[in-house]
């Protein structure tokens, strides 16, 4: 069978189950994995399909929402170094909320043994990271759990983050751009999300670059909602000025190669500017 033969069939498939995975596929087609990846790229390029972790979905699927333990395998290494940029953010004896997410997840996970903190949460992942954490005094908000992703939400939540008010706000998204703003696949989750930017003086996004230019079902802000965005270097130095100019200052971190070859630094970001000592009002 030609490439485009096995393309076109590969795209059926996509359209009928709404998901194609890499190991299925070469196993049917009796090709390597990497000729199924270089099949899902040419795809993808054409706007046919949106590339996922381990597969592939119809391009238009803006509903689809991997589970908890994909997502926790997706970018770990890039997760985890920006869960330790973030640690940074975290206020002196202040109040936080951690937002449901898996690199918020390992921020959670990393927070020092003497950290003395307040923190709200309404997933139950991070709750139960955080609930022999001596030091940290933990308030779970209650609500309709979400089965894929563990989180609260609806009326109970909504209601508890309006009557709160935190220093910070790590926040997760399933997709960021300057165009687009913050958006993820659940409208439940969306209102939650919104109800606790709302409740947070200051917001850091926590998101991994394949996150840009992501757009997905239920937008619950805008970039200009987000004091700082916490990423990788795979964000170019171009989308993160673009970023930049709508008023959120950035912070990518580098991989290991970069911080064993300059010796100092957390970022390699393009900004020529000093950081954003400010915070904005998100009363």
């Amino acid at each position: 069978m030609y490439a485009p033969e096995r393309q076109q069939e590969i795209l059926r498939l996509a359209r009928d189950g709404g998901r194609v995975d890499v190991v299925s596929l070469a196993e049917e087609f009796q090709v390597t994995a990497e000729t199924i990846r270089r099949d899902l790229k040419t795809l993808d390029r054409a706007g046919l399909v949106q590339r996922v972790h381990g597969g592939a979905i119809p391009a238009g699927r803006l509903d689809f929402e991997p589970d908890l333990a994909e997502r926790e395998g997706t970018a770990a290494d890039e997760k985890d170094r920006i869960a330790q940029a973030a640690l940074a953010e975290l206020p002196s004896d202040g109040t936080v909320v951690l937002d449901a997410g898996t690199t918020v997840a390992r921020l959670a996970a990393a927070i020092p043994l003497e950290a003395a903190l307040t923190a709200v949460t309404h997933s139950l992942p991070i709750a139960a990271r955080l609930a022999d954490h001596p030091g940290i005094q933990l308030h779970l908000v209650g609500g309709r759990v979400r089965h894929r992703t563990r989180a609260a939400v609806d009326a109970w939540a909504l209601r508890a983050y309006g009557e709160i008010r935190a220093d910070v706000l790590f926040v997760a998204a399933n997709g960021f751009s300057a165009d687009h703003g913050l958006t993820t696949p659940d409208l439940a989750e969306a209102a939650v999300k919104r109800a606790a930017v709302a409740a947070a003086r200051r917001v850091v996004l926590l998101a991994d670059s394949s996150k840009h230019g992501q757009e997905h079902f239920a937008r619950f802000g805008d970039l200009s909602d987000v004091d700082l965005l916490i990423t990788d270097s795979g964000l170019s130095p171009e989308d993160a000025l673009a970023i930049e100019r709508k008023g959120t200052e950035v912070l990518r971190v580098p991989g290991p190669e970069r911080i064993s070859g300059s010796g100092t630094g957390r970022t390699d970001d393009p900004r020529t500017n000093g950081p954003i000592n400010g915070r904005k009002d998100h009363s």
